[in-house]
Protein backbone atom coordinates (compact mmCIF):
# COMPACT_ATOMS: atom_id res chain seq x y z
CA UNK A 1 0.00 0.00 0.00
CA UNK A 2 1.11 3.56 -0.33
CA UNK A 3 0.97 6.26 2.34
CA UNK A 4 -2.35 7.44 1.41
CA UNK A 5 -3.37 4.09 1.43
CA UNK A 6 -2.04 3.56 5.08
CA UNK A 7 -3.53 6.47 6.09
CA UNK A 8 -7.12 6.02 4.65
CA UNK A 9 -6.77 2.71 6.46
CA UNK A 10 -5.84 3.92 10.21
CA UNK A 11 -8.45 6.35 9.49
CA UNK A 12 -11.01 3.45 9.11
CA UNK A 13 -10.14 1.34 11.85
CA UNK A 14 -10.08 4.45 14.13
CA UNK A 15 -13.61 5.56 13.15
CA UNK A 16 -15.03 1.61 13.39
CA UNK A 17 -13.71 1.84 16.78
CA UNK A 18 -15.12 4.86 18.20
CA UNK A 19 -18.21 5.13 16.87
CA UNK A 20 -18.96 1.91 19.23
CA UNK A 21 -18.64 4.35 22.58
CA UNK A 22 -20.97 7.00 23.43
CA UNK A 23 -20.45 10.25 22.82
CA UNK A 24 -20.33 11.29 25.94
CA UNK A 25 -17.86 8.89 27.16
CA UNK A 26 -15.32 10.48 23.97
CA UNK A 27 -15.88 13.77 25.49
CA UNK A 28 -15.51 13.44 28.94
CA UNK A 29 -12.22 10.92 28.15
CA UNK A 30 -10.56 13.49 25.47
CA UNK A 31 -11.11 16.66 27.25
CA UNK A 32 -12.97 18.47 24.17
CA UNK A 33 -16.22 19.88 24.16
CA UNK A 34 -19.86 19.05 22.10
CA UNK A 35 -20.21 21.51 19.69
CA UNK A 36 -23.60 23.52 21.19
CA UNK A 37 -24.85 24.30 17.52
CA UNK A 38 -27.65 21.48 18.16
CA UNK A 39 -25.39 19.17 16.36
CA UNK A 40 -23.89 15.99 17.74
CA UNK A 41 -20.15 16.58 16.92
CA UNK A 42 -17.12 17.47 18.63
CA UNK A 43 -15.23 20.64 18.69
CA UNK A 44 -11.92 20.38 18.44
CA UNK A 45 -9.14 22.87 18.38
CA UNK A 46 -6.16 22.38 16.54
CA UNK A 47 -3.31 24.86 15.89
CA UNK A 48 -5.01 27.81 14.54
CA UNK A 49 -7.75 25.98 13.27
CA UNK A 50 -11.14 24.73 14.78
CA UNK A 51 -12.54 21.43 13.76
CA UNK A 52 -16.31 20.11 13.86
CA UNK A 53 -15.95 16.32 14.18
CA UNK A 54 -19.67 14.93 13.59
CA UNK A 55 -21.08 11.59 15.39
CA UNK A 56 -20.73 9.10 14.60
CA UNK A 57 -19.31 8.75 11.33
CA UNK A 58 -16.40 10.89 12.37
CA UNK A 59 -16.80 13.73 9.44
CA UNK A 60 -14.24 16.42 10.10
CA UNK A 61 -15.19 19.91 8.96
CA UNK A 62 -13.68 23.35 9.20
CA UNK A 63 -15.48 25.77 11.73
CA UNK A 64 -14.57 28.89 9.81
CA UNK A 65 -14.08 27.51 6.39
CA UNK A 66 -16.27 25.36 4.87
CA UNK A 67 -14.01 24.80 2.25
CA UNK A 68 -11.02 23.68 3.99
CA UNK A 69 -10.03 20.06 3.57
CA UNK A 70 -8.09 18.68 6.70
CA UNK A 71 -5.65 16.56 5.83
CA UNK A 72 -6.34 13.22 6.46
CA UNK A 73 -2.56 13.03 8.54
CA UNK A 74 -4.39 15.43 10.62
CA UNK A 75 -7.40 13.52 11.23
CA UNK A 76 -5.94 10.67 11.47
CA UNK A 77 -3.99 11.96 14.50
CA UNK A 78 -6.83 13.17 16.28
CA UNK A 79 -9.08 10.18 15.95
CA UNK A 80 -5.76 8.48 17.36
CA UNK A 81 -6.08 10.72 20.14
CA UNK A 82 -9.54 10.18 20.63
CA UNK A 83 -9.47 6.59 20.83
CA UNK A 84 -6.32 6.37 23.34
CA UNK A 85 -6.92 9.32 25.94
CA UNK A 86 -7.72 8.81 29.22
CA UNK A 87 -8.51 11.44 31.86
CA UNK A 88 -5.10 10.83 33.58
CA UNK A 89 -3.31 13.70 35.03
CA UNK A 90 -0.33 15.08 33.59
CA UNK A 91 2.79 14.07 35.40
CA UNK A 92 4.99 17.66 35.12
CA UNK A 93 7.30 15.35 34.28
CA UNK A 94 8.95 16.76 31.00
CA UNK A 95 11.08 14.18 28.50
CA UNK A 96 12.93 14.42 25.61
CA UNK A 97 11.07 12.39 22.61
CA UNK A 98 14.06 9.95 23.24
CA UNK A 99 12.85 8.82 26.43
CA UNK A 100 9.23 8.15 25.05
CA UNK A 101 9.16 4.09 25.16
CA UNK A 102 9.25 2.88 21.74
CA UNK A 103 10.84 5.77 20.27
CA UNK A 104 14.11 4.43 18.98
CA UNK A 105 12.35 3.56 15.64
CA UNK A 106 10.93 6.56 14.89
CA UNK A 107 13.38 9.15 16.35
CA UNK A 108 14.97 9.76 12.83
CA UNK A 109 11.21 10.63 11.42
CA UNK A 110 11.25 12.60 14.66
CA UNK A 111 14.38 14.76 14.02
CA UNK A 112 13.61 14.93 10.68
CA UNK A 113 9.93 16.64 10.56
CA UNK A 114 10.38 18.06 13.80
CA UNK A 115 13.61 18.92 16.12
CA UNK A 116 16.03 19.97 12.77
CA UNK A 117 13.57 22.07 11.16
CA UNK A 118 13.17 23.86 14.11
CA UNK A 119 16.55 24.32 14.52
CA UNK A 120 17.06 25.46 11.24
CA UNK A 121 14.79 27.86 10.75
CA UNK A 122 14.64 29.70 14.41
CA UNK A 123 17.63 28.79 15.37
CA UNK A 124 19.38 32.07 14.75
CA UNK A 125 16.05 33.86 15.17
CA UNK A 126 14.75 33.31 18.51
CA UNK A 127 12.62 36.91 17.92
CA UNK A 128 10.85 35.13 14.80
CA UNK A 129 9.92 32.54 16.92
CA UNK A 130 8.83 34.20 20.03
CA UNK A 131 6.66 36.47 17.73
CA UNK A 132 5.06 32.90 15.84
CA UNK A 133 4.73 30.96 18.60
CA UNK A 134 2.53 34.00 20.15
CA UNK A 135 0.28 33.69 17.40
CA UNK A 136 -0.04 29.83 17.89
CA UNK A 137 -0.85 30.68 21.88
CA UNK A 138 2.06 29.38 23.21
CA UNK A 139 2.63 30.16 26.55
CA UNK A 140 6.19 31.59 27.34
CA UNK A 141 8.38 29.37 29.78
CA UNK A 142 11.55 30.06 31.34
CA UNK A 143 14.25 27.95 29.28
CA UNK A 144 16.99 28.65 27.12
CA UNK A 145 17.01 31.84 25.15
CA UNK A 146 13.55 31.45 23.79
CA UNK A 147 10.91 28.57 25.08
CA UNK A 148 6.62 28.11 24.66
CA UNK A 149 4.27 26.02 25.81
CA UNK A 150 1.41 24.50 23.92
CA UNK A 151 -1.62 22.32 24.13
CA UNK A 152 -1.95 20.55 20.83
CA UNK A 153 -4.76 18.68 22.82
CA UNK A 154 -6.66 19.33 25.89
CA UNK A 155 -4.23 16.21 27.76
CA UNK A 156 -0.76 16.83 25.76
CA UNK A 157 1.31 19.61 25.92
CA UNK A 158 4.67 20.70 24.22
CA UNK A 159 7.67 22.56 25.32
CA UNK A 160 9.64 23.72 22.27
CA UNK A 161 13.04 25.97 23.60
CA UNK A 162 15.80 27.18 21.54
CA UNK A 163 19.18 28.40 22.94
CA UNK A 164 20.43 30.55 20.03
CA UNK A 165 23.53 29.93 18.16
CA UNK A 166 25.78 32.52 16.76
CA UNK A 167 29.58 31.97 15.36
CA UNK A 168 31.03 30.33 18.18
CA UNK A 169 28.29 28.07 19.59
CA UNK A 170 25.76 26.34 17.27
CA UNK A 171 22.17 26.29 17.76
CA UNK A 172 20.29 24.20 19.97
CA UNK A 173 16.89 23.07 19.78
CA UNK A 174 14.89 21.38 22.30
CA UNK A 175 11.08 19.30 22.21
CA UNK A 176 9.70 17.89 25.34
CA UNK A 177 6.94 16.35 26.02
CA UNK A 178 4.93 15.39 28.98
CA UNK A 179 5.75 11.58 30.45
CA UNK A 180 2.17 11.14 30.05
CA UNK A 181 1.66 11.34 26.46
CA UNK A 182 2.57 7.59 25.86
CA UNK A 183 -0.39 6.73 27.22
CA UNK A 184 -2.36 8.03 24.85
CA UNK A 185 -0.39 8.42 21.61
CA UNK A 186 1.99 6.06 19.77
CA UNK A 187 6.01 6.96 19.33
CA UNK A 188 4.75 7.47 15.48
CA UNK A 189 1.96 9.77 16.67
CA UNK A 190 4.16 12.10 18.89
CA UNK A 191 6.95 12.80 16.11
CA UNK A 192 3.81 13.91 13.91
CA UNK A 193 2.14 15.78 15.99
CA UNK A 194 5.73 17.69 17.14
CA UNK A 195 6.25 18.00 13.28
CA UNK A 196 2.79 19.42 12.41
CA UNK A 197 3.25 22.19 14.97
CA UNK A 198 7.02 23.14 14.09
CA UNK A 199 5.93 23.45 10.13
CA UNK A 200 3.31 25.68 11.17
CA UNK A 201 5.31 27.67 13.08
CA UNK A 202 7.31 28.05 9.84
CA UNK A 203 4.36 28.88 7.82
CA UNK A 204 3.39 31.33 10.00
CA UNK A 205 6.82 33.06 10.20
CA UNK A 206 6.95 32.73 6.56
CA UNK A 207 3.78 34.45 5.97
CA UNK A 208 4.20 37.84 9.00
Amino acid sequence: MTRMDDYIEARKIAVETLKQQPLADIIRRSGFESDDDGSISIRIPFLDRTYRVGYPKFEFGDVDDETFEIPIQEQVLILHYLLGVTPFPLTGDWVPYREIPGASLYHSVFVKRAADPLKKVFGRNVSGFSRTASQLNGGPVDFGDAAFEFLLFPRVPIQLILHEGDEEFPSEAIILFDRSISRYLSPEDIAWLAGMLVYRLIALSHSS
